[in-house]
């Protein structure tokens, strides 16, 4: 006799609650902004049913406050800033969505959104603007310091081995044969032509000013 397999009992408020966005910004002076859309998702195998809170009902108006959302769906709330006055701005207000499996009461799980007025998305924009000169600034001066010289600076110990090998084998490559000395003991390979040594010349006249200016 087979046996029915029992589904897990849900613990009551412990059931992940997945709503976007997580906050709402209206601004006074865009009436676009005055209308937002919270989605809330249902990822799992079973029917949700939802309601959703405001801390100040009187400021918003909510469409379809209370619905279902069907397994693996997603329904769209509709929320408009109704209150929009100056002795609003900048305060928090927050909306808590609630979802339950249809056939029962209790509550497996919310989520909390969180909603501001502010006055002007100009005056945002501006004060993000100038957050990131600031920044920019800050970071300028930064740099700026760490390259004075005589303050932070790191102060040279004297020429690299780079630098030092460099020279050893231009000084070498000047004192090899010229191509055409057939009296040299050198073999013929190591003879260098003019023009390789005039670079081995130049290298080494840089290297020696380097070293000097360190």
């Amino acid at each position: 006799m087979h046996q029915q397999k029992r589904q897990p009992e849900l613990v009551e408020g412990n059931l992940p609650v997945f709503v976007f966005p997580t906050e709402l910004i209206f601004y006074a002076d865009d009436q676009s902004t005055h209308k937002q859309v919270l989605t809330l998702y249902n990822p799992y195998e079973f029917a949700l049913k939802f309601k959703v809170l405001c801390t100040t009902p009187n400021k918003y108006v909510v469409v379809d406050a209370a619905g279902a959302v069907k397994p693996q769906c997603c329904v769209d709330i509709v929320i408009r800033h109704r209150d929009v006055r100056s002795c609003h701005y900048g305060v928090i207000d927050k909306f808590r969505l609630q979802v339950s499996e249809q056939s029962q009461r209790k509550a497996l799980g919310r989520k909390e959104v969180v909603a501001t007025l502010l006055p002007s998305a100009k005056d945002q924009q501006k004060e993000e603007e100038e957050k990131r000169i600031k920044e920019h600034l800050t970071e300028s001066l930064f740099f700026e310091q760490s390259f004075q010289p005589g303050k932070n600076r790191t102060v040279s110990s004297g020429p690299s081995l780079l630098t030092v090998f460099l020279g050893v084998v231009c000084i070498a490559a000047l004192m090899l044969p010229t191509l055409g000395d057939v009296e040299s003991l050198v073999p013929l390979y190591l003879h260098l032509s003019v023009n390789q040594k005039l670079v081995a010349a130049y290298i080494l006249g840089l290297i020696t000013m380097a070293i000097l200016r360190t």
